[in-house]
């Protein structure tokens, strides 16, 4: 009975730990992965969706010289590089996973010492402002970011709340510290990025002002507001702006101690005298509206200097989004993996308004959300595809307000479209289609349209894809393809205008509006136009109807692609398999295809001059480091070896995933990459948003329970897994067996145990 007891007590023991372990999630959370090579995400302190993502920036690379693009510029996207070791200081706004970008607000670096007012060369960090760093002293955490500056010996820490970055710099004594806010330094900066900065000292401890900026987003403004928590005794102010014409702003001395500045190209300075270990805090909340709205935006959300406290708080926020899915795993990284991944999904749309609900809208004019929280960053081509879907199912009130928010866009926009890839109230226009219809398609089929107005919807769906001088659209809806000699990347837009008008045709068909079910589901047949039976694959075609000549099948530049070769794109109808792969010779010869194409040599030529892609994001010739391809190894589900799908999944989240700086095979591209790894993980994948299926793969952990927002549970069983073990034997649905190779929406959200039977042997 004793040893009987010992061994009850040793049981539930574990079970206890596990339960308590599971719970800390944010445990499993390295914001450093992706940071190296093609991930570019940044590793610093945001909240989840949070506008304020302050994080340390490597260096400061012009986007061009002398006229020419500076390929160096590309790493950093993110403002981070792994592979340096300096810091120039800390900024306020970062992209995650891009592979352009923006932002970089707002640089804070504190120094001690002789004041210098440059960062420096990056050969000699002690010629300016920047400072040498090692990751051994350096800590990154949801919501929280340490560095030891060993060239000053400062520890730097920070920690957000939605709106204010909160900083904490720990100084040795010095009669000449200081605070450098750098209003020049940005990403993808050039010389003329900057239209305007102005700053304003109100106080020894407040100082406000904003930003223009023209660049990826050409008219954005961001305000901000910033406090010390002690008074600084002098300060100043450095344009490095040439300026023909200073107007009577001349007669004063505005370099020291004067309180307002203004100019294109200005640095300013705060000077400290500091104890051994004494921490000066700061506090900087943005606005998108004004400076106002920033101090509102910091007093309430920091209303005291706790650091501490605005840290926890951040960090609960993470814990309770993390803890939406608890998963067991049969290791260690496989935990670090997913919640790397979870927390990396989590990262955008961010918000964007101050915390009255004002923001400033595509038309440059000050608007209030009403009943939804406004956000912006909508890097749509890539999200579309499964960050969008699996909010559906994880953040369905986040997605309707993210609706809420494109239709806000619609509104404001002077072209009556929809969102394509917009930040910070305004439309980049970058990459190709009109993917937030997919998005908004996805949520009405699903039913996820509480506070949406659905026949609005509609209507801004239609007329953004009826909006002829847009990107070729209006050869596309005259000929039924766009030609390559009249648009370039013709073979891609004519492919993804088609899919896209395949989702409008289903929420059409969903609301019950037949004519224009019709009109689209019509449209959606246009990506056969582009499909040339002789060779096997798409192929871009002329104004005259003829295709054009020379094309090869591997590369990208010049044969009417974008981020793919034929071999991939030509794969790109998921919403329409069946009918591809009956055009591609059948079920047999089709998986014969597939099984090439995961197989077969890529030669380095074929993307040696693309900047988003090196061997590492490619398989064969399957890139997954790009976004088209990421519904490919689930098209065998279509074919007789619907095992070879669960095969190739579990050869995709090994080599594309891993624990580690340089863990993502392509850019995270504002959380697709890790939406894919998510939903693969899972055991299922949404190939074609817009329907209510999800195409069953191969999961990857041993357990994972859904809290979803309706109250329901869905638990996630995956028996006998290991490495090995990646075949599905048999599915079943509260103990139903199911006898389909997809999951329905319904499946998912209805809740109750979803089991896998796992073998080493496929199924045939």
């Amino acid at each position: 009975m004793k040893k009987l007891l010992t061994g009850l007590f040793l049981l539930f023991s574990q079970i206890n730990l596990m339960a308590q372990s599971s719970e800390n999630y944010i445990q499993y959370v390295n914001p450093l992965i992706g940071t190296q090579k093609m991930g570019h995400t940044f590793p610093g302190a945001t909240v989840p969706f949070g506008a304020v993502q302050l994080s340390p920036d490597t260096d400061q690379q012009p986007h061009n010289i002398g006229g020419k693009y500076n390929k160096n510029t590309y790493k950093y996207c993110a403002g981070y590089n792994y592979d340096d070791r300096e810091i120039v200081g800390f900024s306020h706004t970062h992209f995650s996973g891009t592979g352009h970008s923006d932002l970089g607000d707002f640089l804070i670096m504190p120094t001690v010492g002789e004041l210098q007012l440059e960062p420096g060369d990056k050969n000699s960090p002690k010629s300016g402002f920047r400072s040498a760093f090692s990751h051994k002293n350096e800590t990154a955490e949801p919501n929280y970011y340490k560095v030891l500056l060993d060239d000053d010996g400062i520890l730097a820490e920070m920690t957000t709340t939605e709106r204010v970055g909160f900083h904490q710099y720990t100084f040795p004594e010095s009669e000449n510290s200081h605070i450098i806010l750098d209003l020049m330094h940005g990403i993808y900066n050039y010389d003329d990025k900057n239209v305007w900065t102005f700053v304003r000292v109100e106080s020894d401890r407040r100082i406000v002002g904003y930003r223009q900026t023209n660049g990826w987003a050409r008219t954005r403004t961001v305000y901000f507001a910033m406090e010390f928590s002690k008074p600084f005794k002098n300060y100043g102010f450095k344009n490095y702006e040439t300026q023909n014409y200073k107007g009577f702003w001349r007669k004063f001395d505005q370099t020291k101690n004067f309180p307002e500045a203004a100019g294109k190209q200005i640095r300013a300075y705060f000077d400290f005298k500091t104890a051994k270990d004494e921490k000066i805090q700061v506090k900087f909340a943005l606005s998108p509206v004004s400076t106002t709205g920033a101090l509102n935006n910091l007093k309430t959300e920091t209303p005291d200097w706790d650091f501490e406290k605005i840290k926890k708080t951040g960090q609960d926020a993470w814990r309770k989004e993390l803890g939406k899915i608890a998963v067991t795993a049969p290791t260690r990284d496989d935990l670090v993996n997913f919640y790397t991944a979870l927390y990396h999904t989590f990262l955008s749309p961010t918000v964007y308004m101050d915390t009255d609900g004002k923001y400033k809208g595509l038309d440059q004019n000050v608007h209030q959300a009403r009943g939804f929280t406004n956000y912006t960053t909508f890097s749509l081509w890539d999200t579309y595809r499964a960050l969008h879907p699996f909010f559906n199912i994880v953040q369905p009130r986040r997605n309707r307000e993210m609706i809420n928010s494109m239709l806000a866009h619609y509104d404001q926009s002077v072209h009556k479209m929809l969102p394509v890839w917009s930040h910070y109230a305004n439309e980049n226009w970058c990459m190709i289609g009109y993917h937030s219809v997919s998005v908004i398609s996805d949520a009405i089929v699903k039913g996820n349209t509480t506070g949406i107005d659905a026949e609005k919807a509609l209507a801004a769906m239609t007329q953004t894809a009826r909006t002829k001088y847009y990107d070729g659209l209006e050869y596309y809806m005259q000929m039924g393809y766009v030609p390559e000699d009249k648009n370039s990347s013709s073979v891609s837009k004519t492919l993804e205008y088609a899919y896209d008008d395949w989702a409008i045709a289903q929420a059409a068909k969903k609301l019950g509006k037949t004519a224009i079910y019709d009109e689209f589901i019509k449209r959606s047949e246009n990506w056969k136009n582009v499909y040339d039976s002789s060779v096997g694959f798409t192929r871009p075609k002329r104004s005259d109807g003829k295709f054009a000549e020379k094309f090869d099948p591997l590369k990208t530049e010049g044969q009417g692609f974008i981020e793919g070769n034929s071999w991939n794109y030509s794969l790109y109808v998921p919403h329409n398999p069946e009918k591809m792969i009956e055009m591609m010779g059948g079920k047999q010869k089709f998986a014969a295809h597939l099984d090439e194409l995961f197989t077969m040599h890529l030669p380095d030529e074929f993307f040696a001059e693309t900047e988003d892609i090196t061997r590492e994001g490619i398989i064969g010739n399957y890139i997954h480091g790009n976004e088209p391809s990421h519904h490919v190894a689930y098209l065998y589900n279509w074919t007789d070896a619907p095992w070879k799908t669960q095969e190739k999944v579990r050869m995709i989240l090994k080599h594309q995933y891993t624990a580690a700086p340089d863990g993502l095979g392509g850019n995270d591209d504002c959380g697709q990459m890790s939406a894919w790894f998510l939903f693969s993980t899972l055991g299922f994948y949404p190939v074609a948003p817009g329907s209510d299926q999800y195409q069953i793969g191969s999961p990857a952990i041993k357990t994972a329970v859904l809290k979803l927002e309706n109250g329901k549970t869905l638990t996630i069983e995956a028996r006998n897994q290991s490495d090995k073990n990646v075949y599905v034997e048999k599915v079943t649905i509260n103990g139903r067996e199911i006898n389909r190779r997809f999951l329905t929406h319904a499946d998912i959200m209805n809740g109750g145990r979803l089991t896998f039977q796992m073998s080493d042997k496929p199924k045939m």
